[in-house]
């Protein structure tokens, strides 16, 4: 198969949380594609049994494509765990730098990053390892943009690959596993106060809506 399959693949998986229904611009913006590239992409899968495309409703996964899918975000997460713990990147540089990488890294070798990474249940940015069989690990969380305010929550997943913005939430210590109470919101979408172990500070309900969080 393809390694491109395998990506868009991957993608379709990660757009369709919260979805039932993926679009053809979804996914072209998300691969950085243009429409017409992307419908081609789509058009073989279909043809092969990896999707479903509907007119006016767009594309999901089959069973047989959510399989390769897991196994392609299987072996990205393990990467970007090896790099940041074995290998001492930062959390910020890695995405990019796995997806350029990992094309040429055979399943064998994945095995042992897993085992020298201490056999991770999450990526550095708190997505959770499907297991080695397929099965993606259920997580509950939820927008730091929508929690209740006062109520302490622990941040789980960080949902973006912008480096600034990594490089900021890092300074400031709002990444996985640290414990963060919103002590006031402004109305009409406005800044989001916080209380993170201690430190106080403001940031935008852009940035909040892309830190998921859970109860501590």
């Amino acid at each position: 198969m393809c390694p491109t399959v395998w990506f868009y693949l991957g993608e379709i998986y990660r757009l369709q949380e919260g979805h039932d229904w993926v679009t053809l611009s979804m996914v072209a913006e998300s691969m950085g594609v243009s429409l017409q590239a992307a419908s081609r992409m789509i058009r073989r899968m279909a043809e092969n049994g990896y999707i479903e495309h509907e007119p006016y409703k767009g594309i999901r996964l089959t069973p047989d494509g959510e399989a390769i899918a897991l196994m392609v975000i299987r072996r990205h997460r393990i990467l970007e765990v090896y790099m940041v713990k074995v290998m001492g990147f930062g959390w910020e540089e890695v995405h990019d730098m796995v997806e350029r990488l990992e094309r040429g890294v055979d399943d064998k070798l994945i095995d042992r990053m897993d085992e020298m990474a201490g056999f991770p249940k999450r990526c550095p940015h708190g997505e959770p390892i499907p297991s080695k069989d397929g099965v993606m690990p259920v997580v509950v969380d939820g927008p730091l943009s929508e929690w209740d305010e006062k109520k302490p929550a622990r941040v789980s997943r960080v949902k973006t690959h912008d480096v600034e913005k990594l490089r900021y939430l890092r300074d400031v210590r709002l990444m996985p596993g640290h414990v963060v109470t919103v002590t006031a919101r402004s109305p009409f979408n406005g800044p989001v106060h916080l209380d993170c172990e201690g430190d106080r500070f403001v940031i935008g309900n852009e940035l909040a809506s892309e830190l998921y969080v859970e109860v501590p």
